[in-house]
């Protein structure tokens, strides 16, 4: 368990000095830890882990490492969550509406968005749809987003920022593949507090332009609901608020 902790530590930059101190243990109990000299109670794990802004998936890594039982849930009625997740992107029409694992896999969407996809290659539509690779993909969506530069950066970003939280190894993956893609061009500056969305329609017809929001739900103990987002897209001018509500 010792070396676990001591590589989240260090991913997160702290010496062991700053984490003992926000955990208020002493360091010299902690260097045991780490070392494998002392054997942490379950309690002091997760007390670190929480100071270390570790997932709940890694969290019960770090207590089955140490010797002890998992403590976050994985959702048993999952058709339950999900049917809760289908009435919240259900009410979000006209607009488009997705629900993502922590990979950026889409697990639901409300039927608002496959007429958005037509046109993408039918092997980045097959499951599991990722959402970032049909996104930035050259026969996917990319070819239709104005200023793809901008949204390549946007969505990239925060692949990086959850691979780095999470030390997932296949995000790494995800964020390395996705960042060959063409880039579009350099991202223009931001002309605003939000990304926008702007996507050529495959009729010709206007673009739309969109921004999104994520939700996500807060259910400490529950690792497999904590890995689930909303992403839901709002019109971002009236023109696009018109289209979509006389269904596009």
């Amino acid at each position: 368990m010792g070396p676990l902790l001591r590589t989240w530590r260090q991913r997160r930059r702290l010496s062991q000095l700053e984490l003992a101190s926000r955990a208020e243990v002493s360091g010299r109990h902690l260097s045991f830890v780490e070392t494998g000299r002392s054997r942490p109670s379950a309690e002091m794990i997760l007390r670190l882990a929480e100071h270390l802004e570790v997932p709940p998936r890694e969290r019960d890594a770090l207590l089955v490492a140490g010797g002890f039982a998992p403590r976050y849930d994985r959702t048993a009625d999952a058709a339950g969550v999900l049917a809760s997740f289908r009435t919240l992107l259900d009410a979000h029409a006209p607009y488009p509406a997705v629900l993502l694992d922590r990979y950026w896999d889409l697990v639901d969407a409300n039927d608002v968005v496959p007429p958005l996809l037509a046109g993408c290659a039918p092997h980045l539509l097959e499951p599991p749809i990722n959402v970032v690779r049909l996104s930035l993909h050259p026969d996917g969506l990319a070819p239709r987003i104005v200023e793809l530069g901008a949204w390549r950066e946007h969505l990239l970003h925060q692949v990086a920022a959850r691979a780095d939280r999470t030390a997932d190894p296949r995000l790494a993956d995800l964020l390395a593949e996705c960042g060959e893609y063409p880039s579009g061009g350099p991202a223009p500056a931001p002309s605003g507090p939000v990304v926008e969305l702007v996507l050529r329609m495959p009729d010709g017809a206007p673009p739309l332009r969109l921004f999104s929001v994520v939700s996500t739900v807060l259910t400490p103990q529950d690792a497999t609901v904590d890995e689930l987002h909303l992403e839901t897209f709002l019109p971002a001018d009236e023109a696009t608020r018109r289209r979509l509500q006389a269904g596009a």
